[in-house]
C-alpha cells in the first residue's frame, strides 16, 4: 500500500474512532508551551512532546478533515511517485515537525486563552509545495475560487495568503503558521535533496 494512501487512511480512522473527542483532544493536540494544568481543558491540557506529532491526525470537523484528504489525495500521488515512498514519508514527517515547532512558537508567545491545535494542514501543505517545485507547469483547478492555474502560482497564492492572514490576524482559528511551517519545512527538505528544480511539466 502506498505511503499517501496509508497517511490517508490512518487519518480518516484517527477521526471516526475518535472524531473530536475532548478528552483526545487534551491529550494529544498541540497546546501552547505553558498552558496551566487547571484549564477548562481539564488535567490533560498542556505541551507534550508528542503532540507534535500525534496533533497532525486529529481534526476539529469532518470538513476539516475532508479538506485536508482532499488535498493529500490530490498531490500526494504525484509527488510519492516523483520522490518514492521512503523519501516521500520522510518530506511529510519533516513538513509536520516543521509546522508543529512554528506553530507552537507562534502560540506559545501570543496573547490570548491557550487553545489547541490540530489537523493535518502542515503535512498537506509541505506536500502542496513539492508539488509546485517539481510539476510547476502542471494544471491545477483550486476550489475556491474554481479557477484553473499552473501549480507554481497556485503554491504562491496559498503561500501569500497564509502569510497575509497569519501576520494580520484574521480569519482566527486557522494555524496560518503551521501552514507555512509545513512548505518551510518541505522546502528546506528538497534543497538538501537538490529536488528544487521541475523534475517534469
Amino acid at each position: 500500500m502506498r505511503v499517501n494512501s496509508i497517511l490517508i487512511v490512518a487519518n480518516v480512522v484517527t477521526f471516526l474512532l475518535v472524531g473530536a473527542s475532548p478528552a483526545i483532544v487534551a491529550s494529544f493536540a498541540l497546546w501552547p508551551l505553558g498552558t496551566p494544568s487547571s484549564f477548562d481543558a481539564g488535567p490533560s491540557a498542556g505541551f507534550a512532546p508528542w503532540q507534535l506529532v500525534t496533533s497532525a491526525f486529529l481534526h476539529g470537523s469532518l470538513m476539516h478533515l475532508a479538506l485536508n484528504m482532499v488535498g493529500l489525495y490530490s498531490f500526494g500521488r504525484d509527488v510519492e511517485d516523483a520522490l518514492g515512498s521512503r523519501r516521500y514519508l520522510t518530506l511529510y514527517v519533516v513538513s509536520v515537525l516543521v509546522a508543529s515547532f512554528t506553530q507552537l512558537l507562534v502560540v506559545s508567545f501570543s496573547d490570548g486563552p491557550p487553545a489547541p491545535t490540530v489537523g493535518a494542514s502542515g503535512g498537506v501543505f509541505g506536500v502542496l509545495l513539492a508539488f509546485g517545485l517539481m510539476f510547476p507547469k502542471r494544471t491545477v483547478l483550486l476550489l475556491i475560487p474554481p479557477v484553473p492555474m499552473p501549480a507554481w502560482v497556485a503554491v504562491l497564492l496559498f503561500g501569500a495568503f497564509e502569510l497575509v492572514n497569519g501576520v494580520l490576524g484574521t480569519m482566527n482559528g486557522i494555524a496560518h503558521f503551521a501552514h507555512l511551517g509545513g512548505m518551510l519545512g518541505a522546502f528546506l527538505l528538497l534543497r538538501r535533496w537538490a529536488i528544487w528544480r521541475p523534475l517534469r511539466g
